[in-house]
């Protein structure tokens, strides 16, 4: 036996946001025992299969075309405006589980848009959110996901700049600071969830406590990717984990005391399978 110590990150899990939109589904499941929702209902695969064995169908943008007369969840991550477009011509009785978080900026780049503003846009391309967010602009506002990518652009003399919710804020004031250096003029919106920033600070505490580190995130979601990032950089000894399958016993040693934490879309219950797991060692 190696005798490990072991912990959950009390700040690690679910978002307000995903909460809200897995509850939503579930309580329409037991009633209903289907349900189709548009896209990954959250960025991760081992929840995902869980509610498809309760009945939950994701479908693409494409398969909403062809539906007709249905109930169709929206995700956290919100959707263009086109996509109520076709549930008004399919008759789709749309479930809307739209972060209010990312409602509320979804409304702001809109008026932005009305204004005529010169409209940026801080984030991943083809992630959920932003194709919602480029939807309040008629695809007309820039997308970019680093300042290199940014040098790549001709810049007007102004711009307004927004973010995914979900970026790191560090990066997002280095975007910030990169242009007003250039002598670029800025309006400043800063869109960055302070329930996703804000777990940049604890994780960094949390992960410089243990002697390793397990992140529990599903492959596609970006939030993981940066939050991994972050226990890196203060504990090497971090490993990034999508399910129990992927632990391997010849990582710790007697002794060790380890971490485990995770993304805003890793379901509570896997870290607390990959707890147990780790105690049978």
């Amino acid at each position: 036996m190696l005798n490990l110590t072991v912990s959950i990150d009390s700040s690690s899990g679910f978002c307000f946001g995903v909460v809200f939109a897995i509850e939503m589904a579930e309580d329409i499941l037991v009633d209903e025992g289907s349900l189709y929702c548009l896209g990954d209902i959250v960025h991760n695969d081992q929840e995902v299969k869980r509610l498809e064995a309760m009945g939950l169908e994701m479908i693409s943008r494409e398969k909403l075309k062809e539906i007709r007369d249905a109930k169709v969840l929206i995700r956290a991550h919100g959707e263009p405006p086109e996509t109520y477009k076709i549930a008004l011509e399919n008759n789709l009785n749309l479930i809307d589980a739209s972060c209010p978080v990312v409602l509320k900026l979804q409304n702001r780049i809109r008026n932005s848009f009305e204004q005529e503003e010169n409209i940026f846009i801080y984030g991943k391309k083809d992630h959920a959110e932003v194709i919602g967010l480029q939807g309040q602009t008629r695809e007309t506002a820039t997308v970019f996901q680093s300042i290199e990518e940014l040098e790549s652009h001709s810049l007007p003399e102004s711009i307004t700049l927004y973010s995914q919710t979900t970026k790191n804020k560090r990066s997002f004031y280095d975007v910030v600071n990169y242009l007003e250096e250039r002598g670029t003029k800025v309006k400043v919106h800063d869109t960055i969830c302070r329930q996703v920033s804000n777990r940049d600070e604890d994780l960094r505490n949390f992960a410089s406590a243990y002697s390793k580190i397990l992140f529990v995130a599903g492959r596609k979601s970006s939030n993981g990717k940066m939050l991994y990032q972050v226990c890196r950089q203060v504990n090497p000894h971090s490993y990034f984990i999508s399910s129990t399958e992927e632990i391997f016993q010849d990582w710790f040693e007697p002794g060790d005391t380890v971490g485990i934490c995770g993304a805003t879309s890793t379901p509570q219950w896997l870290m607390d399978e990959v707890r147990k797991k780790l105690l049978t060692y």
